[in-house]
């Protein structure tokens, strides 16, 4: 692709940043124009993000090609190896266009609410959105870990200003939590970069060439590797370092949350699937069994936490935790297969995620309560909301016609042909996913109307959702549904870019590799 197309990637990156920026200073009563820049900041890299994606999927080139490469000097380069480098290949450009679909549908949550120091919450959201397209386009490590970061500090703030009941709290360990994981892996990117001191660079392209060409298998490998695996691992709230995760969704404000849970926490996934195993596959094979023993924590031990559940976004919460078990399963079996269906449950519930963190806010506005057994009977009143909320739980679920069954399907498929004694504990997960979803869908919307919704009703008349709720939500779900109808157009590409890294025999686990 030539300069003129690949520069449309710093507008993506950059135009939230400024916009951001540009809406910290506004006066708090100028409530429409700040709405009028934030949208643009919003509609910028979702429009790119689509335009890259539709170029790059429609394209005759292998998915293991980057497109959109550009390249900044900043004076770094001879000295420590760092550039701002930029591009999209067949693992990091559904990451790209998960981030730009989520970012709008946020931005459009947030601009319809009426949150006060509407400005600085906005900008925020921005700020953050920068970060999570900074990060996936990334192709130098150093960037890649620095636009996490500005990613990530929003978070914070933004819980500690606008969040719910114990925000204090769930703010303080997140940060705890947070600041561990992104330590306990920025030193196992600098024992990466120390590791190649023939090329001396954080280029993952040059990188990646060189790893591959030299092997790796060496103790300081196999410490780089588990360095990077706890430090994602907590990033994503690997169990049993999870219980961050829950708690700060809940009191987050649904627009942070959406972004959180639904693209910011794939950071540390991604830099497993696109960094750490390609190149230390050997140091990676050593770490299956407890990968894979953690994950099945994810999956049962907190599906049935979730299964206990009465409060409704703790609920969504906890299962947002319980399926990266699946992802982590995937990413055990150092497979094509594997490595792909991980990164399409990645794209479908970054998009499920968000969608039930928006639409469990959108019922508390209506019954000003998050607690299970205060609803009953809302789906006569508001059916639409009822529609969106049932549609996204099927996703959930794992119901074929959305993109989490793609997913599922094919990490478990990756599963029997490396494991099979793990498919059978991983897909309880399925059964207790359906139990907790049905039963918030029973209790919210069907049956007797409890008698504290009756009360709150005399007063505040319960209305179906309005457009501010209708088309983010309709974003999510026709993404959802895109990739779940037709999964080849994302999945072509996708196995191209992994065969190169994940179809040797060195990036398999050993024969002497005993997990049962």
């Amino acid at each position: 692709m030539d300069a003129y197309y690949s520069s449309f990637i710093y507008l993506a990156v950059f135009v939230p940043l400024i916009t951001g920026l540009m809406l910290l200073p506004m006066n708090t009563s100028a409530v429409n124009t700040t709405r009028s820049i934030a949208l643009v900041g919003f509609v910028v890299p979702c429009i790119v993000s689509i335009w890259f994606a539709f170029g790059f999927y429609t394209s005759s080139a292998s998915g293991e090609v980057y497109q959109a490469l550009s390249s900044v000097d900043l004076g770094l380069e001879g000295l420590l190896g760092i550039s701002l480098r930029f591009g999209l290949n067949g693992v990091s450009m559904p990451m790209f266009l998960l981030a730009g679909i989520v970012g709008l549908a946020s931005g459009l949550y947030a601009i319809a609410t009426a949150a006060h120091r509407l400005n600085l919450y906005l900008a925020l959201l921005l700020i953050m959105l920068s970060g999570l397209m900074g990060t996936f386009a990334s192709t130098d490590i150093f960037f890649f870990y620095f636009f996490h970061e500005l990613a990530l500090i929003p978070t914070f703030i933004m819980i500690g200003i606008w969040g719910g009941q114990g925000r204090r709290t769930a703010a303080m360990e997140m940060a705890v939590y947070l600041t561990l994981g992104a330590m306990i892996s920025l030193v196992g990117l600098i024992m990466l970069y120390a590791q190649a001191p023939a090329i001396k660079t954080f280029n993952l392209i040059e990188l990646k060439k060189y790893f591959q060409a030299t092997g790796g298998a060496t103790v300081l490998a196999d410490n780089t590797f588990a360095m990077l695996l706890f430090g994602f691992g907590i990033l994503v709230s690997l169990w049993p370092f999870h219980s961050w995760a829950p708690r700060g969704y809940a009191a987050a404000p649904s627009s942070a949350a959406m972004l959180h849970a639904g693209v910011l926490k794939k950071f540390g996934l991604y830099g497993l699937i696109q960094i750490a195993a390609p190149l230390l596959p050997i140091a990676g094979s050593q770490w299956i069994e407890v990968l894979i023993w953690l994950a099945l924590g994810n999956i049962v031990v907190i599906g049935f936490i979730t299964m206990a559940q009465r409060d409704l976004k703790l609920m969504v919460g906890y299962s947002s935790v319980m399926h990266m078990g699946y992802i982590f399963l995937g990413i055990a079996t150092l497979s094509v297969a594997g490595m792909g269906g991980a990164i399409l449950l990645m794209f479908a519930h970054g998009l499920s995620a968000a969608l039930m963190f928006m639409l469990s806010t959108s019922v508390y506005r209506r019954t000003h309560s998050y607690d299970l057994n205060e609803m009953g009977g809302l789906g006569q009143q508001a059916p639409l909301l009822a529609g969106f909320f049932i549609a996204a739980t099927m996703a959930n679920i794992g119901l074929p016609g959305f993109a989490n069954f793609w997913g599922e399907f094919t990490i478990f498929i990756a599963l029997w042909n490396q494991y099979p004694w793990v498919v059978v504990p991983a897909a309880t997960g399925v059964i207790i996913s359906a139990v907790y979803g049905l039963r918030a869908v029973a209790n919210i919307f069907f049956g007797e109307v409890s008698q504290s919704l009756k009360d709150y009703s005399k007063e505040h008349p319960i209305t179906d959702i309005r457009l501010g709720e209708r088309v983010p939500a309709i974003i999510l779900l026709v993404a959802l549904l895109a990739v779940g109808l037709y999964p080849k157009w994302m999945g072509d590409k996708l196995e191209s870019a992994l065969l190169k890294d994940y179809a040797k025999p060195q990036a398999v686990a050993p024969a002497n590799v005993h997990v049962n």
